[in-house]
């Protein structure tokens, strides 16, 4: 059997009371207080996230940038030094092998974000592509420390502890910074809540738990899980892969034409995406929420509409800003906002549900 991995916060998470639970082969914070008040609290002061269990691989050398033009869905080339992308590692039927951050260091240096869940097989299909290219890769999740702070005060606090000036620092564009007097800290406005907040990158682990201890140490700085990580997210709309998106999901279904870039020669994907757009594309993610008490919405429940299944849902439960069962589901194309139809909560229960507009709540988040 496998050893569950520990990420450097591990102890402090324990310090501090919270429920750990095993979460893509490490021992994770699911809650501290509760998914709730842990929520609330991000949506209007700032929150700690150990996110540390993220994969981490880098892909430098002359054939970097034709490299990701070709496994990647959304265009790296567009990218300036110092700024992020978000995008996919297609599959040739048009889903996603993942859902990732792109970082460009340099001209030809990028530094990828992986989801947990997917570090192994991302690495392994970035392995299989890289010997077709002038690259170098490096697998460094093991490496790195990362803290997601977030929330509408996030800057403020994060701010007192260095003289680089945050406010340079727009959204989706990084910066190597003076924090807490270490140097050369990867620091970038990215998150996964919907609110302002930054994504703190260190290969020094003991630095990552004096630097979540002194964020820890302001009042205005609570420790949150991943629990509330997922319902903030699900309110904002954005996507979980294994849930939302997977190998086979369409991404344009999916909503996330936005990160395909089809004016390049090609990529994987590209030709499935293609033709499905000429076919019609048959479903949408769209937002919803709960008409009616009686059971919460979750992963993999049937929607019917005119009593025949016409749907699912791909994330469901409580939304804690909104006080109500909420979620997003695959729906046909034809549901506008405001229409109502039933999800299956348990076998036999229909609840009635309408669509929403997606995010469901305005974050803090600047764009």
């Amino acid at each position: 059997m496998t050893e569950i991995k520990k990420t450097a916060l591990n102890a402090l998470h324990h310090e501090l009371g919270a429920r750990m639970v095993p979460f893509a082969g490490y021992e994770m914070p699911i809650q501290y207080e509760g998914i709730v008040p842990e929520h609330l609290w991000v949506r209007k002061s700032a929150g700690l996230f150990d996110v540390s269990h993220m994969g981490e691989i880098d892909v430098k050398g002359p054939g970097a940038l034709e490299m990701l033009m070709r496994i990647t869905t959304n265009n790296p080339s567009k990218l300036s030094l110092g700024q992020v992308q978000y995008s996919a590692f297609g599959t040739e039927q048009g889903g996603a092998v993942d859902d990732l951050l792109v970082y460009r260091m340099a001209e030809d240096h990028f530094f990828l974000v992986v989801n947990a869940a997917n570090d192994d097989k991302d690495w392994a299909w970035v392995s299989e592509h890289a010997k077709d290219y002038d690259v170098e890769i490096a697998h460094l999740s093991q490496a790195y420390t990362e803290i997601a702070f977030q929330g509408p005060l996030a800057q403020a606090v994060l701010q007192e502890l260095t003289g680089f000036d945050l406010e340079k620092i727009k959204y989706y564009w990084f910066a190597h910074i003076d924090l807490m007097g270490k140097k050369d800290i990867l620091v970038s406005r990215t998150g996964y809540t919907g609110e302002d907040g930054f994504e703190i990158y260190t290969t020094d682990p003991q630095f990552g738990v004096d630097l979540a201890k002194r964020l820890l140490s302001d009042k205005r700085v609570k420790p949150i899980g991943l629990g509330a990580r997922d319902t903030l997210r699900m309110e904002m709309g954005y996507c979980l892969y294994g849930n939302d998106i997977d190998d086979n999901q369409n991404l344009l279904e999916a909503g996330l034409g936005w990160i395909i870039d089809f004016e390049k020669p090609d990529f994987i994907g590209k030709k499935a995406l293609l033709e499905s757009k000429e076919r019609g594309l048959r479903y949408r993610r769209a937002g919803f929420v709960m008409k009616e008490p009686g059971g919460l919405p979750r992963h993999g429940q049937k929607v019917f509409i005119g009593g025949k299944e016409a749907g699912w849902v791909s994330s469901g439960t409580l939304a804690p800003s909104l006080g109500k069962g909420a979620g997003m589901a695959y729906l046909p194309r034809e549901i506008k906002i405001g229409e109502e139809f039933e999800i299956e909560v348990r076998p036999g229960k229909l609840l009635k549900a309408e669509r929403v507009n997606l995010p469901m709540v305005k974050g803090s988040v600047r764009k």
